[in-house]
């Protein structure tokens, strides 16, 4: 489907956009090049380069943010330098890109600054623009990513009645479930969000109770495939209310009740796989509710889901069969994207879109202004300038 976006006049017809994300635990860095033609860009992704710190985490059975931020200082420049092996490396970099997009929040604000200096380096010393990037952004464009290119046509500030928007995004993540509506393109507002623990939190708080390891989205989707979903009653929270909001802690405390005995402490019989196999069809068919129900108030052209717990299998299966099965959304019927699954989880292809679609509509700044912030609300990304 075509990609509408908002374009400034440019001199050139093909640019070049570096990305860097270190939000959390992964050390990324893509390369992508726009090429524009007539009234329409290309996009084609040159690299994606993420290095992965889960082993150094497992025996914490979460992320240890300063062991996170060492990670990155030691994988940043190998990473970068694989980014750049298409066009050559680091040498004379500012003739072979055009702009730096980096993530500057949400995430362990750690982390954040070794992605934040990294493009500041090369921003002052190659004289390069960089862009700041919501990490919450980069899960909504990653996307569009289908076969690793992308299609832009212009409509000169027109979106049209077969366009895409208004666009209903579900983000849901270890750090992240958000239902996000854009009416254009860098126009969000957050209209529904979890009020304690976000979803993939609970899968990995869920797989501790269970002692499946870490992380805990793979062990339970894993062990699922051989259980009953079926077999335990589980709470679907929040479903009741009128709002959009998600609640998971509610859902990880039954778990954990059906596992030890609250007063005694005592460990209980039960079935690990019939439980994982349930508690992931529960957290499913809560986002696809409150989805659904989003759907039938905003009437989206497009529905998006990304984030780290879109690479569940169970889940991309579930949303997309519900979604388009519901009595809810007959007659609305939106399109509905999912990222390829090695664009789920955290990388820099999506913050290159993203980058891509801010450099087009010149928001872009000097190194000296960037900053890296652990908050961020994505409903205020467009003020950044």
């Amino acid at each position: 489907m075509p990609f509408l976006v908002n374009y400034i006049a440019m001199d050139k017809n093909i640019f070049k956009i570096l990305a860097i994300e270190t939000s959390c635990d992964e050390t990324a860095v893509a390369l992508i090049e726009c090429e524009k033609e007539n009234d329409a860009f290309e996009i084609k992704v040159l690299s994606n380069t993420v290095a992965s710190q889960i082993d150094l985490h497992k025996k914490w059975g979460g992320v240890y943010p300063e062991l996170a931020s060492r990670a990155h200082l030691e994988a940043m420049l190998p990473v970068l330098e694989e980014a750049l092996l298409s066009i050559g490396g680091l040498k004379d970099l500012n003739k072979k890109i055009d702009a730096i997009a980096v993530t500057v929040g949400p995430g362990l604000i750690g982390s954040l600054l070794m992605g934040v200096e990294t493009a500041q380096i090369l921003s002052s010393h190659f004289d390069l623009p960089v862009i700041p990037v919501n990490h919450l952004e980069g899960h909504i464009y990653a996307s569009f990513a289908n076969d690793a290119k992308l299609k832009i046509k212009n409509e000169k500030l027109k979106i049209s009645k077969d366009g895409i928007f208004p666009i209903l995004a579900l983000v849901v993540s270890g750090g992240h479930t958000s239902l996000i509506v854009m009416k254009n393109h860098l126009e969000y507002e957050t209209v529904g969000q979890t009020i304690d623990d976000a979803a993939g939190e609970a899968f990995d708080k869920v797989a501790r109770i269970m002692d499946l390891g870490y992380p805990g989205g793979p062990a339970i989707e894993q062990i699922a495939k051989n259980g009953n979903e079926n077999a335990y009653r589980l709470p679907l929270s929040m479903l009741d209310r009128k709002n959009l909001d998600f609640s998971f802690s509610g859902l990880k405390t039954a778990v954990l009740y059906l596992t030890k005995n609250p007063k005694t402490q005592e460990t209980l019989t039960y079935d690990k796989a019939d439980l994982a196999a349930s508690f992931q069809k529960t957290v499913c068919e809560i986002l696809t509710k409150k989805t659904t129900s989003a759907i039938k108030e905003f009437s989206p052209k497009t529905v998006i889901l990304g984030g780290g717990v879109s690479a569940n299998q169970y889940l991309r299966d579930y949303f997309v069969s519900e979604i388009s099965q519901s009595p809810k959304t007959e007659g609305l019927r939106p399109t509905i994207l999912v990222p390829p699954r090695e664009l789920s989880t955290d990388n820099a292809v999506g913050i290159a879109i993203a980058g891509a679609v801010k450099f087009l509509n010149n928001k872009r700044m000097t190194w000296d202004k960037l900053e890296a912030k652990d908050q961020i609300p994505i409903d205020c990304s467009t003020n950044i300038n």
